[in-house]
């Protein structure tokens, strides 16, 4: 099977990328599904927050942690995935 993003410009990589967040926002959904209420809880931001808002924060702060990679350190994005990652289970665990 040969896909050829170039219509749109895309790479891979931004391929993958969309895909990985259009799983997560379905996977979320069958979670929610499944157990509804998003589980909130005041964690240390000393604000309620659900399952839904978790994810957007770790998104949000994984794109952040990505840029400033860029801009710091240069283009190889490794690092700063194992750091989104670690930085989503803590946003998920303590948030």
């Amino acid at each position: 099977m040969n896909f050829d993003f170039s219509w749109m410009a895309w790479t891979w990589p931004t391929a993958a990328f969309f895909g990985v967040i259009a799983l997560l926002l379905v996977g979320m959904g069958a979670w929610e599904y499944a157990s509804p209420g998003g589980n909130p809880r005041v964690g240390l931001l000393r604000f309620e927050t659900t399952r839904g808002d978790r994810l957007f924060l770790s998104l949000l702060g994984s794109a952040f942690i990505h840029l400033a990679w860029l801009g710091l350190v240069g283009s190889n994005l490794w690092w700063a995935l194992a750091l989104s990652v670690v930085y989503a289970i803590g946003v998920f665990r303590y948030v």
